[in-house]
Formats: structure tokens, sequence, C-alpha cells
């Protein structure tokens, strides 16, 4: 395919959504090719919110690998594989451009990591075929949104060399808050995720960048912000005159928000 308007923020929530088909976000990753998202991409980059490094790091593979980054979950999830070509190619213009637009002196290549499940739980229902090549990219939790952002935007040309960016994390991300399956959504979940959704289809960009300041429950609704950077990186991707639009909203566990957005860029 040609050019890629959009970008994605993605809400992966519990890796039981690999199983669980209560789950109201599955229904949205399997429709994701008849309802959000139609076209086939070249390549897609997905930054996932479990791959936190001290530096900008690539996986330059040949064939991804399935990580169980899971624990004492049912024994079926370790028998599921998702193993999409790699993107070597891709990850070195991931490198080129994070280097010499976005002003990072240090990008490292990972020759050994696959897919964690931020990554292959969504894309096993949105490219079940696994043709497509991924390449995933990792966050710096110890930097701020506007770092995050600004990464984003120096990964902007890929859209024109037809790639998928997809940020894949969770709006609301406290495992210590989850309540049992079918509870109402709490109070500050809620708040925090309606403030965003404002947000973003208000276009207060700068106002997600400083989520931590402007969101209320910001620090309860991500007490470690490794789940929301990749809502940075693909919002950054998009440009600051694109337009988000809600693709979908769900809940699960009382507190954990499904809510994802597409960024498409004002041509």
């Amino acid at each position: 395919m040609g050019a890629v308007k959009e970008t994605f923020y993605l809400s992966h929530g519990s890796p039981m959504m690999s199983i669980d088909e209560s789950i109201e976000a599955r229904q949205f990753f399997r429709s994701w090719r008849t309802h959000t998202f139609p076209h086939k991409p070249k390549a897609i980059l997905i930054i996932s919110g479990h791959w936190d490094t001290p530096r900008p790091s690539v996986n330059v593979v040949d064939r991804n690998d399935t990580i169980y980054d899971f624990y004492n979950f049912p024994d079926a999830m370790y028998k599921l594989k998702y193993t999409p070509p790699g993107a070597p190619a891709l990850a070195k213009r991931v490198k080129q451009l994070l280097m010499e637009r976005g002003g990072f002196q240090t990008v490292d290549e990972d020759t050994e990591r696959g897919l964690d499940h931020g990554a292959w739980v969504p894309l096993m229902f949105m490219y079940p075929e696994a043709d497509v090549p991924v390449c995933q990219l990792s966050i710096q939790s110890h930097r701020d949104g506007t770092y995050h952002y600004n990464m984003g935007r120096a990964l902007s040309p890929l859209k024109d060399e037809g790639v998928l960016i997809l940020g894949s994390g969770a709006t609301t991300h406290n495992l210590r808050a989850l309540q049992p399956q079918g509870s109402a959504p709490s109070p500050w979940a809620l708040e925090f995720d309606s403030w965003l959704q404002e947000a973003l289809l208000q276009g207060r960009y700068e106002d997600v960048n400083q989520f931590d300041v402007k969101a209320p429950h910001a620090k309860k609704a991500h007490p470690w912000p490794d789940h929301f950077y990749p809502l940075h990186v693909a919002m950054g991707a998009a440009g600051e005159n694109s337009q988000a639009k809600l693709v979908h909203h769900s809940w699960s566990n009382g507190s954990l928000s499904y809510s994802s957005y597409q960024f498409t860029a004002d041509q």
C-alpha cells in the first residue's frame, strides 16, 4: 500500500484477552480489518509498554518469537504462538530517524528479542495470518510524555513509507486496583478516562504530554507510566494538527480501560 495517514494507540489490557472471549475489546481487535483499518500495511512498528529500556531500542530479527512475559496464567496461553516476520530494514530506518531527526545519540539494536504480549496479543487478532513484518520499539519510563511525543514526531516519515505505527498500552493501568470481572468502573478511573478522551478529541495534546500534572488521578491511573507512553509516540507520529478519534471503549475488572484511539494527519 501507499502512505498511511493514521497512527493508533491501542489498549491491550490483560493478557487474558488472548483466550477470554468475554473481554469486549477482543472483538474490537478481531474486527480491525473490517471496521477500523482495512488496509494491509507494508510493515508495522509497534511500541509496547512491556519493553522498557534505558535508551531507545529496536528489535532487529528475521522472525519474531513469542514472548510469554506473564506469570501464573492458564496453560493454554503459553501454547499460543504468533511469529510474524521481523522487519530489519524498518528497524534500521527507525534508528536512523531517531538519531537524525530526533536527536537521539544512541539507539540500541536487539538481535534476539521477539514480541511481548503487549504486541502479539492484539496483533494475533488484528493480523491472524502473521504475514505483516513487525518491528518493536521500546519506551523509556524514566522519561516524560514530551520525550515520547518527540520520539513519535521523529518517526512521522514512516507513514509516507507505508508503515503502520501502533502504540500499545492501557489507558488506565493500576494492577493493584483491579476488581472482579463484571465490576463497575471505579470513579477515579472514569474521571481519568473521560479527561483523556476530552483532551484528545479537542486536540489538547500538550495537556496530554503533561498528563501527570494536568489529569485527575494521574498517579492512580498510572502508578508507573510505561503503559501510557506508547500513546505519546502514536500522537507525536501523527502530528500536532492531527485529529483524534475514539475507536473503541470498554472496561474490565473495574479499573482497566480499553479506550483506543486513532490519530489522522491533517492534510
